[in-house]
């Protein structure tokens, strides 16, 4: 329930005539879900969406959203995604669905960006909960692991459920879960690991965010409130 009441708060920001970025994950999916919906009752008017994963696409297709490509199109005025790790400053850890680099491209490029949590994804330091997704090249998977641990990481590389070996990405790569004690300096590590050969991407999201919607239970009622 909360997470519906997240993603119908971040639809309702979606304005007629706009480029929106869909963002991948349980929470985005009720958003693009609302979005749909405020589509079919003439709420809403004129928007194209930029899918961040083939999830996002399946859903907008179901829910009737029109979909462009980002070589079509100029701008994002407004992009709407989940994390799995929120700080103070806004910084992220996103990769949970392993869908981090497409999200980082869109995220990035939109005017807006809005970030759908629940409560539990709020943390004090970046890295204490989640591992860094890093989605890499599958010749350079060993090279990497051991750059990795050179910078005191733990890297393990992700599995698929219910799918045996790992898990691919859509641009068929693969991901390393990168666990992090102490991240001091998240916009530092995230370059540090971008320039290691053969990463394609990591899911530290810095300077990006512009606003946090977070649901949580108030005496047993679902609230929305902005960090």
């Amino acid at each position: 329930m909360m997470k519906q009441e997240v993603g119908k708060a971040a639809a309702d920001l979606v304005k007629s005539n706009s480029i929106v970025g869909l963002g991948t994950g349980s929470t985005t999916a009720y958003a693009i879900e609302y979005i749909g919906k405020r589509l079919q009752s003439g709420n809403l008017k004129n928007i194209v969406g930029i899918p961040t994963s083939f999830q996002a696409e399946v859903l907008s297709k179901q829910y009737g959203i029109p979909l462009t490509t980002l070589d079509a199109i100029n701008h994002i005025d407004i992009a709407i995604d989940g994390a799995d790790e929120v700080d103070m400053q806004k910084n992220l850890i996103k990769g949970g669905g392993a869908a981090h680099t497409r999200e980082k491209v869109v995220d990035y490029l939109a005017n807006q960006f809005i970030v759908v949590v629940d409560a539990g994804k709020l943390v004090t330091k970046l890295g204490s909960v989640f591992a860094v997704p890093v989605e890499v090249i599958p010749m350079a998977l060993t090279p990497v692991i051991n750059s990795i641990k050179q910078l005191g990481g733990k890297p393990e590389l992700r599995m698929g459920l219910r799918k045996a070996g790992p898990v691919v990405t859509d641009q068929g790569n693969l991901v390393i879960d990168a666990k992090f004690n102490d991240i001091p300096n998240p916009a530092n590590l995230e370059k540090v690991l971008n320039n290691i050969p053969g990463v394609l991407e990591n899911g530290i999201f810095v300077n990006c965010a512009d606003i946090i919607l977070i649901g949580e239970v108030q005496d047993g009622k679902s609230i929305v409130r902005e960090m």
